[in-house]
């Protein structure tokens, strides 16, 4: 594993099970091991948020932090992430980036609808799940 602080650290809510989902389907597809996962309970994910002036609490959204730790850090939310991250593991998954021919408004309404019902079609769990051992070090705070 590369150790780079200017990898992307994907924040995402711990206790969802859509969002659980998503964490191990980049996982098994960060070929080039680029991706860092924190969860939005975490100590880490509430500071770096709070440095960006976003509510910590709110755990509807998935974040991406672009150039962790340098002068041009930029965080990206909700629909926004999503298109980085595909765009992220390549491949026939950079077709996700053709949602940014939608305007913004219009791909934040489609993740907002999924957001509102992901615990009920998907399931929560009481507490972050770990992830696998091979997988730890990817994960901070």
């Amino acid at each position: 594993m590369r150790e780079n602080v200017s990898s992307p650290i994907v924040l995402y809510d711990g206790v969802c099970g859509f969002c659980n989902r998503g964490v191990r389907f980049l996982l098994k597809r960060d070929r080039h091991d680029h991706f860092r996962f924190a969860s939005l309970q975490s100590d880490f994910a509430d500071a770096l948020l709070k440095r960006h002036g976003v509510d910590a609490t709110r755990l509807d959204t998935i974040y991406v932090v672009a150039d962790y730790g340098n002068p041009n850090e930029n965080l990206l939310a909700r629909a926004d992430a999503v298109v980085f991250l595909g765009r992220g593991i390549g491949g026939v998954w950079n077709v996700v980036g053709l949602l940014n021919i939608l305007p913004k408004w219009a791909r934040d309404r489609a993740y907002n609808l999924v957001a509102r019902h992901r615990y009920r079609f998907f399931g929560k769990h009481e507490s972050c799940p770990m992830p696998d051992e091979r997988d730890r070090p990817k994960f901070l705070g």
